[in-house]
């Protein structure tokens, strides 16, 4: 496991840095929490651990999909 040191605004690169799959920025931190924002094609799926488990375990209910932000409704 990699392991590093960023500050908030800052940036990991993923991938190849002249073709990168996309991108992690520390958003904020607050105290003991820190935010992220990954920058990543839709077609690379990324996933918090605990509902990651739960697609291994078969449980699909959790997961869903990610819509682009807009004013109408559905």
């Amino acid at each position: 496991m990699l392991v590093i040191t960023r500050r908030e605004g800052e940036e990991v690169v993923i991938g190849d840095p002249e073709k990168p799959l996309g991108f992690v920025r520390i958003a904020s931190i607050k105290g003991d929490r820190v935010r992220l924002a990954f920058s990543f094609p839709r077609e690379i799926k990324v996933h918090r651990r605990e509902v990651a488990d739960l697609i291994l375990q078969d449980k699909p209910s959790v997961v869903g999909s990610i819509r682009p932000a807009g004013g109408g409704s559905s």
